[in-house]
């Protein structure tokens, strides 16, 4: 199969986002574009490599393994952004540049132990469920500080173990992504606040996908998770 269409996208998406960067006022080398690749094949994460796109976020981890063995030849940053089993938690820890969805106090707390037993330093993301959906998974926006403040006293970085980077968000579907706006607004807040409180910076904002990305960029993410604006529509099975 051919990947050719996916360097175009990929130059269609970063005019695009570059775009809404300037639209804001920011610069577009402040936003990370995060190209989704689940149950897409390592031969198209190779070519969105060979069109400059050197991040790449998974969200099931045999598969995120099983392509990072097979293009440990390209110089890959892996970000993990898919809910987080606690038995699985180990394979993650160290292999991944960043994983965004920290979701409960008890993944962090194992991700945590995880890191230490490595004598690693963990970056990592709490998910805030800023639409307080019964079905996604994420800390409700009233539980962020306790736990914040929890992972705060747990970093060391003489030793290892996690350190909070930011927060993640995956706001409810809306057709009209200007109606998504004020979920991303609700998150930069909740990280201005968590600065204030912790007394440190939380360099990450993780918010905004293919349809709202935008959106997500005009209030201030740093990360945008992109998939089917550079993939197209993905398999319905993981690729083996």
């Amino acid at each position: 199969m051919s990947y050719d269409f996916i360097a175009e996208n990929l130059a269609c998406v970063r005019q695009e986002l570059d775009a809404a960067c300037h639209a804001a006022g920011r610069d577009p080398a402040d936003v990370t574009l995060v190209a989704v690749s689940k149950f897409h094949p390592a031969a198209a994460v190779a070519a969105a490599a060979a069109a400059g796109c050197m991040v790449f976020g998974e969200s099931y981890v045999q598969e995120c393994l099983e392509k990072q063995a097979a293009l440990t030849q390209l110089p890959i940053q892996w970000h993990f952004i898919g809910h987080i089993q606690s038995r699985k938690a180990r394979d993650l820890v160290g292999r991944m540049a960043l994983i965004h969805a920290v979701d409960s106090l008890k993944v962090a707390t194992i991700l945590h132990r995880h890191a230490q037993e490595q004598g690693v330093v963990q970056p990592v993301l709490l998910q805030v469920n800023v639409g307080r959906e019964p079905q996604k998974h994420g800390l409700a926006p009233e539980a962020v500080e306790a736990v914040a403040r929890h992972l705060a006293q747990l970093e060391d970085p003489a030793h290892g173990g996690i350190r909070l980077d930011g927060l993640m968000c995956l706001p409810p579907w809306l057709e009209d992504p200007e109606a998504v706006r004020p979920f991303f607004a609700q998150l930069a807040a909740c990280r201005a606040r968590l600065q204030e409180t912790l007394g440190k910076a939380l360099p990450h904002l993780s918010m905004g996908m293919s349809h709202d990305f935008v959106q997500a960029v005009a209030e201030g993410a740093t990360l945008v998770r992109i998939g089917t604006a550079i993939f197209g529509d993905r398999p319905c099975m993981r690729p083996m």
